[in-house]
């Protein structure tokens, strides 16, 4: 029994000293990091994260689709990435990509691989469509892909988002139930209250995960600046829609 005792006082300790190295050094096990950004609330959470947690981010990774039913990566406003990089003060690379299935994903392969770095970070939550793609990337280039939202609980995510005092907008509608009205809207507690109604009746990912919604991530904790909206126009056709921003600038906090 003695042995047995002993035992499991050393794993116990190994443990105990593995953690404490793991929180007074963390940049023994930082990663060197490219995080792909769309300005959107997901993926500046997602960096969020990985900045806490003391990961060096030496790229923004922004692809610029020349469709807007691209399958891989936002379209709705994606010229801000440039005032987003400058307010986090995060150098930014643009790829331009066809937009077109597949051939998007070779594209980002060749936006990646120059890169030096250790690992990529994206927002994905629920999308297996884009993870396995990226997961596929990541392999063939040898680094690491990060999801720090992967399978996260959604109201936990918006949640989350307020609490961090991320000033965050809608900047594209397209899903049943979501009006021309919801674009520009802020999201808070009574838009994540419809949010949550809306799912009830017409089954929309609250974090509009499938394409349901956009959004714009105008302030965050690791912003030095803010990005002000000077000019919008909505453009709406039929049953969906975004809103276009034609003027931007950055002020300070």
């Amino acid at each position: 029994m003695t042995g047995i005792g002993s035992r499991k006082e050393t794993r116990l300790t190994k443990c105990i000293l593995l953690y404490h190295l793991s929180h007074h050094y963390k940049w023994l096990f930082s990663l060197r990091v490219a995080a792909l950004v769309t300005g959107g609330k997901d993926s500046t959470l997602a960096l969020n994260r990985v900045v806490r947690q003391g990961h060096e981010v030496v790229h923004l990774v922004t692809m610029v689709s020349r469709r807007a039913d691209s399958w891989m990566f936002h379209f709705p406003n994606i010229h801000l990435t440039e005032l987003f990089s400058e307010a986090v003060g995060i150098p930014l690379v643009k790829a331009d990509t066809s937009g077109e299935k597949e051939t998007e994903v070779a594209d980002l392969k060749r936006a990646l691989a120059p890169l030096s770095i250790s690992a990529v970070v994206s927002g994905a939550i629920f999308s297996h469509y884009q993870k396995e793609r990226i997961d596929r990337i990541c392999k063939e280039l040898g680094i690491k892909h990060v999801t720090p939202l992967w399978q996260e609980n959604p109201l936990s995510i918006l949640k989350e988002i307020l609490e961090l005092k991320m000033k965050t907008i809608i900047v594209g509608a397209y899903a049943h139930g979501l009006t021309q009205q919801w674009l520009g809207r802020k999201i808070d507690e009574n838009t994540i209250k419809d949010l949550i109604e809306l799912d009830k009746r017409f089954h929309v990912s609250i974090v509009g995960e499938g394409g349901e919604y956009e959004t714009l991530v105008l302030d965050a904790p690791f912003f030095s600046k803010r990005i002000e909206l000077i000019d919008t126009e909505q453009i709406w056709e039929g049953a969906s829609g975004y809103l276009l921003v034609k003027k931007a600038v950055l002020v300070a906090k």
